[in-house]
């Protein structure tokens, strides 16, 4: 059925949302399927559960492909940031992970994130539920508040991770997600991240006049207990 009164801008707009959406659906798709084939467990590296993760996509899903460097963090290095490349651990009996992937879907990018815990740690399974109720929290804010600034959200994620409890461990709270390859300035750290000195506002159009869209990372640390835990997904597609 045609779209009577729809511009050209929203008929592209809406095919944008909607690859973006078929894209972190797969993606979380994927990170279902790794989680019911045990494939997070004791005695693996992260190396090696990498590399376990990228054969099964290729077999199942077909990815070969990703936007960004494929992140598997274990114990103390779910600490650290998306740009630390830290040793290889070993996932420990009763240990915390994440999983943050970039996965390309026929040229669409998913930015991706969730938190493992192999066993029965109370805190370690209050990080992993506190961070996904976080982002939920966050959309919420980033819904009310149509003009927000990047920094504004960034300086929310901190007040996020306060309020439960935490520590908010990494130096961006999310960046800008499109088509393969979206948006990039060569050497620009700021503008194109929630980053806290980034003043744009968030729903300013892109270059193309388009919507941009925006991927939303919670990423909070216990660093006497060395854990973090974190969370990414869409932000700004439903």
């Amino acid at each position: 059925m045609p779209n009577r009164g729809w511009s050209t801008a929203d008929t592209i707009e809406s095919s944008r949302t909607d690859a973006l959406r078929t894209a972190q659906n797969r993606a979380d798709d994927l990170f279902r399927l790794v989680d019911a084939r045990g494939l997070i467990r004791p005695g693996i590296t992260e190396s090696q559960l990498n590399e376990e993760i990228y054969n099964l996509a290729e077999t199942e899903f077909g990815i070969t492909n990703y936007w960004q460097k494929r992140i598997v963090r274990a114990g103390s290095n779910t600490l650290l940031p998306y740009d630390e490349n830290p040793p290889d651990l070993t996932i420990a009996e009763d240990g915390i992970a994440f999983l943050d992937l970039g996965p390309v879907f026929e040229e669409w990018e998913a930015g991706f994130g969730r938190t493992f815990v192999i066993g029965s740690d109370p805190v370690k399974r209050k990080l992993r539920d506190d961070v996904a109720l976080a982002f939920v929290e966050g959309k919420e804010y980033f819904k009310r508040h149509p003009d927000i600034t990047a920094a504004e959200l960034y300086r929310h994620a901190q007040d996020l991770a306060a309020r439960h409890g935490w520590e908010y461990g990494g130096p961006i709270a999310g960046h800008l997600l499109g088509q393969f390859p979206h948006e990039r300035i060569p050497g620009d750290k700021i503008t194109l991240y929630v980053h806290p000195q980034n003043p744009k506002r968030m729903r300013e159009p892109g270059p193309d006049g388009q919507p941009r869209h925006w991927i939303l990372e919670i990423h909070f640390v216990d660093r006497a207990r060395k854990i973090g835990g974190f969370y990414e997904q869409l932000l700004t597609v439903d």
